[in-house]
């Protein structure tokens, strides 16, 4: 998949320290306040034709970010309301 632009979009995140722009490009985002959780980020993401057909397939989608752990996260689809678990 790979990053895109959204009408919301208030913020970029650069690469980490040491590492370099050709190994990590900016990732534009939406940063929002929950009521009840404070703060996020938001990244829109566009799959490929092929990850489209895979994922239709009943392909899984992943998740990965850079370290040793991250926040508690949700992945879900632009304009689809997501239902509890």
């Amino acid at each position: 998949m790979r990053p895109t632009q959204h009408p919301s979009n208030n913020d970029v995140l650069g690469a980490p320290p040491g590492v370099s722009i050709e190994e990590c490009k900016p990732l534009a985002i939406t940063r929002v306040i929950y009521e009840r959780a404070g703060p996020a980020v938001w990244s829109f993401w566009e799959p490929s034709p092929e990850e489209r057909a895979a994922i239709a397939g009943g392909a899984l989608v992943r998740f990965s970010c850079w370290g040793r752990t991250h926040p508690p996260v949700s992945i879900g689809v632009d304009g689809v309301q997501e239902r509890p678990w």
